[in-house]
């Protein structure tokens, strides 16, 4: 990594990208954006599209309940990029995400590793993504020449806005290559394959009471502590799931009758998602069955048992999403080892290609996102491995434009 790329990931560590959805905090991703799009210049790209997306995005099939419900105001701070060197097609498309999560940490070098937010999820792999192109320029004048290089740098990656705001438009509006590749963490193996997720919310809308009578009220804590346990039983049965998030109240003086648990819900097909929808069902319902007779003689919890199917509802706050399914890709045969096909893979904003013709699409970065912290305290990325990635890019875009795309 030469001292520019160096300074460059220095400058967009040390700018806070977390979206609104995660923060109400400072935003800085238009400065990220245009400092990406200025490194780039120097290489040779064009910036075809730097802007917001419409607010019409958000009333699209898919759009997450959270994203829909902050409102088009915050769109304005979540610009995305899309660059290009070289002819329009064939083309291999880059996307990469510059937002990250929250809370921000601090930039760091030592020598050895970049540390920061963002470090290697992904606005490491953006800067490794740039030196691998220009070291592919370097390499062939068939880059540029026979076949294009485009990026995509994306807003909406993350706070669970699954790129319906970002990759999306784009992806829609035709900024995509016959090769398209996702920068996120893989260890270097290539996924040809992304999985969607899918967010349900069972909610309890009963009566509170006091402590000192709270046989009156319905007790939505003990209620969704039921349930959660049982739903976490019966769901694995099925396939994956995260019994996430379970919140009722804070204080200690009363009965909260009302309450809410989230379940998040991977999945690889759209049959597969119908199966888990139909499970969740199911075991709501016999969830619901089985706390009524264990609690109906409880005078503490009978008025709660006797209501529990009237005050108990399923909101859906994420579905009908697509997903990416496996095809193969010659071109990065021998370049990458590619992910093995029993191991679960995840989501990321790849599943947006999974219907458009005539695409192979991948998802190869360095790192892992668990080993590199992101997402948590400490996140890192070492010098060497973006630079292995670096190498890696060099190779796919040198081989994909001597061969024309084929």
């Amino acid at each position: 990594m030469i001292r520019e790329d160096r300074d460059l990931l220095l400058r967009l560590l040390a700018l806070p990208t977390a979206g609104p959805l995660e923060t109400s905090g400072e935003i800085r991703l238009w400065e990220a954006m245009r400092d990406y799009a200025d490194a780039a210049a120097g290489i040779g790209f064009e910036t075809l599209y730097l802007g917001s997306p419409e607010p019409s995005v958000l009333d699209r099939p898919g759009v997450p309940v959270a994203v829909r419900e902050a409102g088009p105001e915050f769109l304005a701070c979540q610009p995305s990029l899309v660059l290009r060197l070289g002819p329009a097609t064939p083309a291999v498309m880059f996307n990469v995400h510059l937002d990250t999560v929250a809370p921000f940490e601090p930039a760091g070098f030592d020598g050895v590793r970049f540390t920061g937010r963002g470090a290697i999820d992904a606005k490491g792999p953006a800067v490794a993504l740039l030196a691998g192109v220009r070291a592919a320029v370097a390499a062939d004048p068939a880059v540029g020449r026979d076949a294009g290089v485009l990026i995509q740098a994306v807003s909406g990656e993350e706070g669970g806005a699954m790129g319906t705001f970002g990759t999306r438009p784009l992806v829609e509006a035709g900024f995509h290559g016959e090769l398209n590749i996702f920068c996120e963490p893989t260890g270097l193996r290539y996924l040809p394959r992304c999985s969607a997720s899918m967010t349900a919310c069972v909610r309890v809308r009963g009566d509170d009471a006091i402590d000192d009578e709270p046989h009156r009220g319905h007790n939505a804590t003990v209620l969704l502590g039921f349930l959660a346990q049982h739903l976490a039983l019966d769901l694995a049965k099925h396939g994956r799931v995260c019994t996430a998030g379970l919140h009722t109240g804070r204080l200690h003086n009363r009965v909260y009758g009302s309450g809410e648990l989230l379940l998040n819900i991977p999945y690889d097909s759209r049959e597969a998602a119908s199966k888990m929808t139909s499970a969740l069902e199911d075991g709501l319902r016999s969830g619901l069955a089985e706390f009524g007779t264990r609690f109906r003689e409880k005078p503490a919890f009978a008025r709660t048992a006797a209501d529990a199917v009237a005050i108990t509802e399923v909101r859906w706050l994420k579905r009908d999403l697509p997903v990416l399914t496996a095809r193969d890709i010659p071109l990065l045969d021998g370049l990458a080892p590619r992910w093995p096909d029993d191991e679960p893979g995840f989501t990321c904003d790849a599943l947006w290609l999974a219907d458009v013709p005539g695409t192979r699409t991948a998802v190869l970065g360095p790192g892992s996102l668990g080993d590199n912290n992101a997402h948590s305290a400490g996140e890192y990325a070492g010098v060497e491995e973006l630079d292995r990635f670096s190498d890696l890019v060099r190779e796919i875009v040198v081989r994909f434009s001597r061969n024309e795309g084929a």
